[in-house]
């Protein structure tokens, strides 16, 4: 799926490209490797390693046996600016019926608006409600907050 969309940000123009990866639309191994490791670089000290990425984008395009989900990019002329990542959770009501495990924005372009649009577009995108999880320092944390995310409860884990 592909939508063009004209920004103006601080007289910067930018012709962005949305693409849309799911079970029907799946990236290519090029693509893949490319999504991956933008995400790797742009996490930045909120990332996984690479193979965590992958993992997470093969299961929202459902690579092999998942709830599936779909994977969000933004692109001016080729150069990717940010992309996200959405896993279904299979669950509903008690559970989010969505989980956005990642969403990164180029470092150059911070500030502009990017991570806002990727997350309009997951939001009219996905279907049913959408969980999250970000460290309490994470500056991502105010544009969540902006869109409407709540912090209702506080998560806890036992690692085995």
């Amino acid at each position: 799926m592909y939508h063009q969309i004209l920004t103006i940000n601080n007289s910067i123009y930018y012709m962005l490209q949305t693409k849309i990866y799911d079970a029907v639309n799946k990236p290519g191994e090029f693509e893949k490797k490319k999504l991956v490791r933008f995400l790797f670089e742009n996490l930045e000290e909120y990332g996984d390693p690479e193979k965590d990425i992958r993992r997470a984008i093969e299961y929202s395009v459902k690579d092999f046996s998942s709830f599936g989900g779909f994977t969000i990019s933004l692109e001016d002329e080729g150069n990717m600016l940010g992309v996200l990542v959405m896993n279904r959770t299979g669950m509903g009501g008690y559970i989010p019926e969505n989980i956005l495990v990642y969403i990164a924005t180029s470092a150059k372009h911070r500030g502009q608006g990017l991570g806002k649009k990727l997350m309009e577009k997951a939001i009219n995108f996905c279907q049913g409600d959408i969980a999250l999880h970000v460290e309490q320092n994470n500056p991502a944390k105010k544009l969540y907050e902006k869109m409407g995310f709540t912090n209702p409860y506080l998560e806890m884990r036992l690692k085995k």
